[in-house]
């Protein structure tokens, strides 16, 4: 099942969009130190005083933080744009938004302003909002169900190798130097013009050519590339199949999703994964590594190599549940890791509390940290983009994407700017607020969720329709409430347009 086209397809797609996010939610954190020390210059030169402290933390806390109000548009604006575009090409145009955003970060010391900098992060972020719905769109209509959910974690694996490779970049012997510092984010240009080169040759969403396209021809020869078979018929009748089964392939807005009963529970499960997914403490901590260490008793020479073993560790859980999530399923990874981070930070929390009472207590906390970050990416780390994909149709897809978005993003930006101001109110115990996020998280997966490997779209509804309160023909038939139409109307309907590859006929 896994062709040569899939794989490379998946790779490229990943390492020009969900390795960036990942790259930029790390990249801040080495350099910290000598932004500040830019940040105090550049005011100093301007008004001929040092900024003073509360301001300094504020500006530092908005270029952190401001990356996910950048997230939040891209999340908003992708619907349209994967709608007229394709899959595909919008992750090829997104990397204007990438370029763009390199060159005003890396430039913003040179030209002496710290204002570019931050506009850069605004614009980086609408970058990784696009990516982070475009990317596992495309992969979960490239893939076959039997692999859906381990070409799915591809997105999660290359946050981390993201994460890891930022941490790298970011040693004092390569760029974690003051004259250095701008160059970390200059590199963002690499992985964007790999992608330029590479994804062009590769097909679009077979399942976007057909059912929103309309286009037989195109959508067999993109599976069969993707696939590596030549006889491609059984994929597309299943496609087909889900294009009678939702009686019409009209793009569903955002307020119409909301609106549909026979979605109500998955649209809920996903604000909650997505929620819990931003708000479990992951990013405070990537945000924030040197100061937990630091805190901990660990040398400050020695922070930059300590903070490298945690992209290791995230990097290497990744890849676990990436070759064991259609062995065990999304459900017992997704709820064992929020139960599993849930135990660490409690311990995390007594550690760090104690540590000044007993000598080895630091080290317990720096193990804390790890396994968190392990029992993160073992579940939650990949599995609420897979989940996103595979809860809807092709036509309520993209809206779907959009609310997991906005609810990632908005959690993202609301960690970044308040986590410090909670560090510094609650000291030691801040940590006990993810824990209390994780838990109510598990236990409403185990109640909630069901098991979706290896099932059909169609399967995955039918999972839903109990507790929807229909009946799978109702889910059907309220996918599109007031513009019903009886079944041999609009088969005939969808016959009519994709016949030789042409549209002749619109889809109602």
């Amino acid at each position: 099942n896994w062709s040569g086209s899939l794989i490379v397809a998946s790779l490229t797609g990943a390492f020009g969009s969900s390795f960036l996010y990942g790259y930029n939610l790390s990249v801040v954190n080495a350099p910290a130190a000598y932004i500040k020390k830019f940040y105090n210059e550049t005011w100093e030169r301007r008004y001929g005083f040092s900024v003073d402290e509360s301001t300094l933390t504020l500006l530092w806390s908005i270029t952190v933080s401001i990356f996910a109000i950048g997230g939040l548009v891209g999340a908003i604006i992708v619907t349209p744009i994967v709608k007229f575009f394709g899959r595909k090409c919008t992750l090829l145009l997104n990397n204007v938004f990438a370029v763009t955003a390199a060159l005003l970060m890396s430039l913003s010391f040179l030209a002496g302003s710290f204002e570019m900098l931050i506009l850069g992060r605004i614009i980086m972020g609408v970058d990784a909002g696009i990516s982070l719905s475009a990317l596992p769109m495309y992969l979960s209509e490239i893939s076959p169900k039997e692999i859906r959910g381990s070409l799915g974690q591809v997105t999660a694996i290359f946050i981390c190798i993201g994460v890891f490779t930022g941490q790298v970049l970011g040693l004092p012997e390569i760029f974690g130097q003051e004259s250095r510092w701008p160059y970390l984010f200059g590199a963002i240009i690499v992985p964007s013009l790999i992608q330029i080169v590479i994804l062009p040759f590769l097909p679009e969403s077979p399942r976007y050519l057909l059912l929103e396209k309309h286009n037989m021809s195109k959508a067999e020869k993109a599976f069969q590339t993707f696939l590596g078979k030549d006889d491609v018929s059984h994929e597309v009748e299943e496609v087909l199949a889900e294009s009678r089964v939702q009686r019409n392939t009209k793009l569903v807005s955002v307020l119409q999703l909301l609106r549909t009963h026979a979605v109500r529970w998955q649209v809920i499960t996903v604000v909650v994964t997505m929620g819990c997914y931003q708000l479990c403490g992951l990013n405070a901590i990537w945000y924030y590594t040197n100061n937990i260490f630091s805190e901990a008793g660990i040398n400050h020479e020695t922070i930059p190599y300590v903070t490298l073993s945690t992209g290791a560790v995230e990097t290497v859980a990744a890849v676990f549940s990436g070759l064991v999530i259609e062995r065990l399923g999304r459900r017992p990874l997704l709820i064992g890791g929020f139960g599993l981070m849930v135990v660490f930070f409690a311990v995390l929390t007594v550690s760090l509390t104690l540590q000044k009472t007993v000598h080895w207590l630091p080290y317990l906390s720096i193990f804390c940290i790890l396994a968190i970050i392990a029992s993160f990416c073992i579940g939650p780390g990949g599995i609420p983009f897979v989940l996103t994909g595979e809860f809807f149709q092709q036509s309520q897809r993209p809206a779907a994407f959009m609310i997991a978005g906005t609810v990632n993003w908005l959690s993202n930006f609301a960690v970044g700017l308040l986590f410090p101001f909670i560090q510094g109110g609650l000291q030691t115990y801040c940590f006990l607020v993810f824990a209390a996020i994780c838990f109510a998280g598990a236990t409403y997966l185990f109640f909630v969720l069901p098991e979706t490997k290896n099932k059909t779209f169609n399967e995955i509804s039918q999972a839903f329709a109990k507790r929807n309160k229909v009946s799978l023909e109702m889910q059907e038939m309220n996918h599109y409430p007031g513009e019903r139409k009886s079944s041999a109307e609009q088969e005939s309907n969808f016959t009519s347009s994709v016949d030789n590859g042409e549209t002749k006929k619109g889809i109602v």
